[in-house]
């Protein structure tokens, strides 16, 4: 993998001293290029393949004005399960484990609405 650049949000504490605040390298706020085709890709004049959610933020760019207008349109659902697909293949290539589902969708959406009721 190849960090092609990121975001980090800094502050300080009661002592003057900085310290990382939020997220840091995940896929929210970082963008990664696969190593193992970057120079075949570069060289044939191609992207380097990514593995992060830069392609549903270009689907927004392109089908709206994300900072400027009031509602926003449904992103159809094969980008949300390309982008579920890249989040667990990053996650996977970061700890070298296999992603496991504890519970369904059906399952976590009623525990967290008995929990919030």
């Amino acid at each position: 993998m190849i960090l092609v650049d990121t975001k980090y949000e800094l502050g300080k504490d009661e002592n003057g001293t900085i310290m990382m605040i939020d997220e840091m390298h995940t896929p929210d706020s970082s963008r990664y290029w696969l190593a193992s085709s970057y120079e075949e890709r570069i060289a044939a004049g191609l992207e380097p393949e990514n593995i992060d959610k830069e392609f549903l933020r270009l689907w927004f760019r392109d089908n709206c004005d994300p900072y400027n207008d009031e509602a926003l349109p449904e992103a159809p659902a094969d980008l949300v399960k390309e982008l579920s697909r890249r989040y667990i293949s990053l996650y996977e290539m970061i700890t070298w484990k296999d992603f496991e589902f504890d519970e369904s969708a059906e399952e976590q959406i009623a525990k967290a609405i008995q929990q919030s009721v």
